[in-house]
């Protein structure tokens, strides 16, 4: 039998099944609720009569029932009740429907509450029938009680009115079954678009198939669903998470990932790349995609973790060439302009004016790169700031390092391409800001210390500064204030900082001057 057709019978005879039970349950309820309803009605008529001073003045006359009958009848018309019985304290009725069972005693042995002083609601054998009663003692000016009120409704008249509405009931539940069945059909059919028209044997060789696969894969896999609940992952990722699927499949990814940004994904639809984290103990660069259905809706989100050590040797040897290359370029560039300057005042027999040139230049370079040589032990960072400063040669800025930056004392455990990220972006920034700058002389300054348990990186420009208004976006991805295709650096200062537990801010100096400080632990 086709999976199509097993689909149908089965949802068909579950909805039959549940439907016939629901309406049993509904009409039973409906009931319930009906004769509840009646009773607190009968209770508050039973309530207002016993409580009427023409009542309980009746009772002190010699003939209680001239006066109560009337009343009580009056108010049974009213009300709809089927009968008010007014009775004394022996049960002697004063009023009744039927003129002649006045004066007899009232039947159905339900009494005893409403004469103990507390008003009740019965389903009893009345001289009338079965009914519905609302009981309510009457007590006379000095609180004695002197009688009682019973008012009923018939249950044979109760089932009459519930009557038009169960028959609704079952109506709604036949049109319910007809339409469960066409759901099932469409139902039926949609699992059929759904799966392609596969068979369960071959849904189930394409899930080892697509198991076989994500084992194969070495980067770390998880999917969750729309509310955050993690319902796949991959070897490599409960590797990476120091963990079992027993433990991970099923709970909610923020107990697992604390720092995920997969719900923010399924939030905004959008895709991330290359984003740099924590997975457990294990550094790595995620990418995010959200998962969307036929109904372009989003319903899930997958992850893939890539361990960023492996990723980072080639990236290592890639940034340090390229950090020579654009050092190279900065100083090929600059020299060329210096040596044309040379050869023009050669030709203008200015001898001296060239030479102290080419002292002067030959000096600030010797010097500076002898700085970096004695007080920065990393070659990758040296070579940054050497890059750096032919740069500003070429911008024409001033570029200056504290003479009492000392930059040796790096654990292992820091990655120095993070390092090179969060400096070479700094200076980036600075320099920009002062080029940008129309007021203020362009300078860029740089600490740099390893003393004590701390790496500390500061860089001071004389830019113009950041205002409040950018001052809560600063951080964040694609923002900039300097056109498109730009606002990538600071966000990467951001997760540089963070995946090394930093911290970073800034702050504008009594010298007008912005100061960015980063404060790395060594442990």
């Amino acid at each position: 039998m086709k999976l199509q057709t097993k689909l149908m019978l089965i949802s068909c005879s579950l909805i039959f099944v549940v439907i016939t039970i629901l309406a049993v349950i509904f009409q039973n309820m409906f009931e319930d609720t009906m004769k509840s309803e009646i009773g607190e009605r009968a209770l508050s008529v039973s309530y207002a009569v016993s409580n009427n001073p023409l009542v309980i003045e009746a009772f002190e006359s010699d003939d209680p029932s001239k006066s109560i009958q009337p009343y009580a009848e009056k108010i049974r018309m009213k009300t709809g009740a089927h009968y008010i019985v007014v009775g004394n304290k022996e049960g002697v009725r004063y009023s009744h429907p039927i003129k002649e069972r006045i004066g007899k005693k009232m039947v159905g042995g339900d009494n005893q509450k409403a004469l103990s002083g507390e008003p009740s609601i019965t389903e009893a054998t009345g001289s009338l029938g079965p009914a519905v009663r609302g009981k309510s003692p009457i007590r006379n000016n000095d609180g004695e009680i002197i009688g009682l009120v019973s008012v009923g409704f018939l249950t044979d008249q109760i089932k009459e009115e519930i009557w038009p509405y169960k028959l609704k009931i079952i109506i709604v539940g036949i049109l319910t079954l007809l339409l469960g069945i066409i759901g099932s059909v469409l139902i039926a059919k949609g699992v059929k678009r759904a799966t392609h028209g596969l068979e369960p044997k071959e849904i189930g060789m394409l899930y080892k198939e697509k198991s076989a696969i994500l084992e194969a894969i070495r980067e770390g896999v998880i999917a969750v669903n729309r509310e955050g609940v993690i319902t796949l992952a991959n070897h490599t990722a409960l590797q990476m998470l120091e963990t079992d699927s027993e433990k991970l499949i099923g709970e909610n990814v923020l107990k697992a990932i604390p720092n995920t940004r997969l719900l923010d994904v399924i939030a905004s639809g959008k895709n991330e790349f290359d984003e740099q984290m924590k997975l457990g103990n294990t550094k790595v660069v995620a990418n995010r995609i959200p998962i969307i259905d036929d109904r372009h809706q989003v319903v899930g989100a997958v992850a893939t973790f890539r361990n960023r050590d492996e990723l980072f040797q080639l990236n290592e040897e890639l940034a340090q060439v390229k950090s020579y290359s654009e050092g190279l370029r900065a100083q090929t560039h600059e020299f060329s302009n210096k040596l044309y300057l040379i050869s023009g005042l050669i030709q203008l027999g200015s001898y001296q004016e060239a030479q102290d040139i080419i002292t002067k230049e030959s000096n600030v370079h010797q010097h500076f790169t002898q700085f970096i040589m004695n007080h920065i032990s990393d070659p990758y960072i040296g070579g940054l700031l050497i890059g750096k400063f032919n740069r500003s040669k070429e911008l024409r800025v001033e570029f200056t390092i504290d003479p009492s930056s000392h930059l040796k004392d790096i654990p292992n455990s820091i990655d120095r391409q993070l390092l090179v990220t969060i400096m070479g972006n700094l200076i980036d920034n600075s320099m920009d800001a002062v080029v940008d700058s129309k007021t203020n002389e362009p300078i860029v300054k740089i600490s740099l210390s390893d003393f004590g348990e701390q790496l500390i990186i500061e860089v001071e420009d004389t830019g113009e500064g950041i205002t409040e208004e950018t001052a809560n976006m600063l951080y964040k991805k694609g923002f900039s204030t300097k056109g498109r295709d730009r606002g990538y650096g600071l966000y990467l200062i951001k997760q540089a900082v963070e995946v090394l537990d930093g911290h970073i801010f800034f702050e504008r100096t009594k010298a007008g001057t912005t100061l960015f400080t980063v404060i790395i632990p060594k442990e």
